[in-house]
């Protein structure tokens, strides 16, 4: 992997824009990568190469004209495929779409453009998202550059491996239950739900849909706040929101005087694996060395699994319904039981959860009246068997539907704060692990100063998997790669 593969969004654009290196050699080292490591971790599965092409000779001239540039001018940027793109095939990982070209991007994708980055393709998804392992019957599964034979979770799974294997540093991905954070804890890199409508997120039948997030993928914080200043600002949406790209200047760390509570079961005994734990454990003294104040303490969760179960229900229910009814044949049983659930929600159901989120809420300000983050394991399992489809045990807790394992991730789901998920350290067979940063609403710049303050303790990103550059020397997974 040569060194221009090594560099940050921030340093990559820097070296565009200051004409250290141009658009085009950056391109095709990105496409250079894809060509050397895809094929073992199966993370881009649609390819739009031409057309980048023709993009970055105009960023060039751009530079060269010196014309008004964007944050991401020159940035080679492969995007999930639950995003449309105009022009390029858009699946979402299933068969009911696997011809659709939509003829406009959304708006995720269009704001990206508009900063400068240079579409390439797109990367793998579990079907419509859903589940935080990537697989699907189009492109097959997507694994984890850490362990090739792991997930690599999901839903932005092939977004989560493409950034950890060099491939390109930053990406955007979505997430409902963990989608962002689970796969970047797997894949030991950041991932970063922001607080709702900061980044707008359509959803064509609810615009009043807060459960659903966008938001960026990288190996550091600075970049983190890179992909804000591109994608930041709700001038649409009907939501509280005040933030905007201003708002997200470089991170500046800090952690001396933060309070911070954390707990491993989120006070209401989710089962957690004993190496994830203790992998985790080991890094609260890095917090305290910084200077934070570190106690055990929780939000009270005993409403969250029926706002996160009902909400995202409903919200299949809304987004999928007409779908699953024209191609249900077409679709994975996990989709068309959450689809079901939410047609079978009743009056009583939905009161009840407008309740609960009520009591949820009331009980997120008790807790940041004490406190300024939540801490917490991103994930409750290590990387798994990627031939499984989930786990079906949980630390020998069976599980009994696909979502039982995402619960540390849908629990701060349903409280609907920002949260960062960040490298945690790995096991002694080398496989990642991560935490969860929680800070209460709209605290998004405040958030990312925090997480800037763990990272500049221990640069656990910064550590690379190791991946054979020869594609011919590895066993390549069941592959599809379809090229636009």
């Amino acid at each position: 992997m040569n060194e221009i593969q090594q560099l940050s969004a921030t340093e990559l654009t820097a070296k565009i824009r200051n004409r250290e290196l141009s658009a085009r050699e950056a391109l095709e080292s990105h496409i250079q990568a894809i060509d050397e490591v895809n094929a073992q971790i199966n993370a881009v599965v649609i390819t739009d190469f031409e057309r980048a092409r023709i993009l970055a000779a105009k960023a060039d001239e751009a530079t060269a004209g010196n014309e008004p540039t964007g944050v991401l001018h020159g940035l080679p940027m492969t995007h999930k495929d639950t995003f449309n793109t105009a022009g390029l095939l858009s699946t979402q990982g299933s068969l009911a779409l696997k011809d659709n070209v939509p003829e406009q991007d959304d708006l995720q994708i269009a704001r990206l453009a508009a900063a400068g980055a240079i579409r390439t393709g797109k990367t793998n998804v579990p079907e419509f998202g859903a589940g935080s392992h990537t697989f699907n019957e189009l492109f097959g599964t997507t694994t984890n550059p850490y362990a090739v034979d792991r997930s690599a979770g999901g839903s932005s799974g092939g977004v989560a491996a493409a950034v950890a294997a060099r491939i390109q540093p930053l990406g955007d991905g979505s997430d409902m239950g963990g989608s962002l954070r689970i796969p970047a804890s797997f894949c030991n890199v950041i991932g970063f739900r922001p607080s709702y409508g900061v980044i707008p997120l359509e959803a064509e039948s609810n615009a009043y849909s807060w459960l659903a997030r966008s938001g960026p993928i990288a190996r550091t914080v600075e970049d983190i706040a890179l992909f804000m200043r591109a994608s930041a600002g709700d001038d649409w949406l009907p939501t509280p929101n005040k933030l905007s790209a201003r708002d997200f200047g470089t991170p500046e760390p800090e952690l001396r005087g933060v309070r911070i509570g954390y707990s491993f079961d989120f006070g209401i005994g989710v089962p957690i694996e004993r190496e994830v734990v203790e992998v985790l454990h080991r890094q609260l003294s890095v917090f305290e060395a910084a200077g934070a104040i570190v106690e055990e303490a929780c939000i009270d969760f005993t409403d969250a699994d029926e706002v996160f179960g009902n909400t995202r229900a409903f919200d299949f229910a809304t987004n999928l319904g007409g779908l699953v009814r024209s191609h249900g044949s077409l679709i994975k049983p996990e989709v068309l039981w959450n689809v079901k659930k939410g047609t079978d929600l009743d009056g009583e159901a939905m009161i009840s959860t407008m309740a609960a989120r009520t009591r949820l809420e009331r009980a997120v300000q008790r807790y940041f009246s004490r406190y300024d983050l939540f801490l917490s394991p991103a994930t409750q399992v290590l990387p798994f068997n990627a031939a499984q489809r989930w786990p079906e045990q949980i630390a020998g807790t069976r599980a009994e539907t696909y979502l039982d394992w995402m619960r540390s991730a849908c629990l701060l789901s349903a409280t609907s704060l920002p949260v960062i998920a960040m490298p945690g350290g790995f096991t002694e067979s080398g496989l990642p692990v991560g935490w969860q940063l929680a800070a209460n609403h709209y605290k998004d710049a405040q958030l990312l100063n925090w997480a800037a303050g763990y990272e500049e303790q221990n640069r656990f990103a910064d550590v690379m998997p190791v991946l054979a550059t020869d594609p011919q020397s590895v066993a390549v997974n069941a592959v599809k790669t379809a090229s636009a």
